[in-house]
């Protein structure tokens, strides 16, 4: 290569050397009306975006995607290379609705048998790949935190190749995105909380920045937050969110995982109104574990939370740990895990998650859906000295659908975990399956699901979900947050029969 994108140096731009390989024939293409070729990109920057739709990493720079794209329309086209970890990723209609759910809007190509990535030479997710006017490759960088790297370089490409004339403005002819006919009630819900005591339901309505509150009969009650994306405190009707997921109730205060904020939120269900709680709108970058003041505090995609023992307990999605709140003393430390993105057993500060993105607990034992090793961990609650220990799962690529005993079963990127009476119920997410281990025997197996997408009530193993995200129960009923199929689905323990929750009085849900 010319020069790596990783190279702060203001030097004048030399040409690249290497040619971009042409996309191969026969690929599938979203948010374009026809497959694209690297010929008819001649003429504009291209910034290639190689990512899959579970990576945490890869979220946290569609962000500065967006605005490197707004700020240099006339010369840049973003390319989005998905190529998949996981089984499900690789189904151009999964993509299709992550595409949906994050509002990308370039283009985006189905590299489901990494050919794209092998000619690129790719090792991690996301990695990014500059090309010039005359298709030839400027240079890389892999990680988070683009904006700054790529905008100086862009504006440098861009400079000298409108002084060379080899520039073409204007945008490209690419056909129309991906956009939905129907307008759901709720748009991708991703956690569910149920309040058996209140006979409420809490649903994260995510992709429309709301918790939309019902009866558990589906009633709506209220709806919190403007549906604007932002971080604004305040009544309701004002206050605003980015993408919220996970919530913990206590009494009528409501604990929101803010996840787009970085931060996490308490509702005042009596007065209704919003206060921020921890966090400030900007990611956290330190991986620090030391204890903070809450006001002083950043976080990084926190995703769900569970009170036990006082403490709220944050899944730290963004780097890889389980933090804890200390709500009367105002402060946040790090709880479990190193940071490091891996799957390592043992003391709580020494042992390594990988993207938690579900939590619940016994009362002694923090559970874990630590979703990217496709595994669910317990964290001990024991004040004398806890560790971490794996309950099924094994690896960062050791995925599957089997059920079985320890460390035979296999799960697939399962986002949501629910403690009842002695068992754990899962959301497999990428499974499309609701399962249950025993923690007496360490026993799963399905209770729900086909393994199929879609979108079927009936008995369990004849039932059908979209990547279930969130789960949570009130007496003998799962609440299950079914997210690509934009609803929430109720699991009868005693029959598994699966139903759809049928929401009434709507109309003030829908935009």
């Amino acid at each position: 290569m010319a020069r790596s994108a990783e190279d702060s140096s203001p030097e004048v731009i030399r040409p690249g050397t290497v040619r971009a390989p042409e996309f191969p024939v026969g690929l599938d293409w979203l948010n374009t009306g026809r497959p694209l070729t690297m010929r008819e990109l001649r003429g504009k920057v291209v910034l290639l975006d190689f990512w899959t739709y579970c990576c945490i990493n890869c979220m946290h720079a569609l962000e500065d995607l967006k605005r490197l794209e707004r700020e240099h329309r006339e010369s840049l086209v973003v390319i989005g290379v998905h190529s998949a970890k996981f089984d499900e990723e690789k189904r151009t209609e999964n993509i299709r609705q992550a595409v949906m759910r994050y509002g990308i809007e370039h283009p985006v190509v189905n590299d489901a048998n990494m050919h794209v990535w092998q000619q690129y030479a790719v090792r991690a997710w996301p990695t990014f790949l500059l090309i010039d006017p005359h298709g030839k490759i400027i240079g890389s960088h892999s990680g988070e935190r683009i904006y700054d790297l790529f905008d100086r370089v862009i504006s440098q490409l861009t400079e000298h190749y409108r002084s060379t004339g080899a520039l073409r403005h204007g945008a490209l002819d690419i056909g129309p995105g991906e956009r939905r006919t129907e307008s759901p009630v709720m748009m991708f819900p991703g956690k569910v909380l149920a309040d058996g005591p209140g006979r409420r339901l809490f649903v994260a309505d995510s992709s429309r920045n709301r918790i939309v509150v019902t009866s558990l009969d589906g009633a709506l009650l209220e709806v919190i937050g403007s549906g604007q994306q932002g971080l604004a405190d305040g009544p309701f009707q004002h206050a605003q969110f980015a993408q919220p997921q996970g919530m913990a109730l206590a009494g009528e205060t409501l604990y929101v995982a803010d996840t787009g904020n970085h931060a996490v939120r308490e509702v005042n269900l009596s007065a209704q109104t919003v206060q921020t709680l921890a966090g400030d709108g900007h990611q956290d970058l330190t991986w620090e574990s030391i204890p903070k003041p809450l006001g002083a505090c950043r976080l990084n995609s926190p995703w769900d939370l569970e009170l036990a023992h006082g403490v709220l307990f944050v899944a730290m999605a963004g780097n890889h740990q389980v933090f804890g709140i200390d709500l009367e003393g105002g402060y946040i430390a790090g709880h479990a895990g190193t940071g490091q993105e891996d799957h390592v057993d043992g003391p709580l500060l020494a042992a390594a998650l990988a993207q938690p993105s579900g939590l619940t607990s016994d009362r002694d034992n923090l559970f874990v859906a630590d979703s990217e090793i496709s595994s669910v961990r317990c964290i001990s609650l024991d004040p004398r000295g806890g560790h971490v220990r794996t309950v099924v799962g094994k690896g960062l690529f050791d995925f599957g659908d089997v059920d079985g005993v320890g460390q035979e079963v296999r799960l697939q990127h399962p986002m949501g975990v629910v403690y009842v009476d002695g068992s754990l119920y899962i959301a497999d997410t990428y499974n499309n399956k609701i399962k249950s281990i025993d923690l007496g025997t360490l026993t799963a197996r399905t209770l729900a699901g086909t393994g199929e997408a879609g979108l079927q009530d009936g008995p369990g193993l004849q039932a059908m979900f979209n990547e279930p995200a969130g789960i949570s129960h009130s007496g003998a009923v799962l609440y299950v947050a079914d997210t690509n199929n934009h609803a929430v689905r109720m699991v009868d323990l005693t029959t598994a029969v699966v139903s759809t929750l049928g929401l009434t009085d709507t109309a003030r849900l829908i935009p």
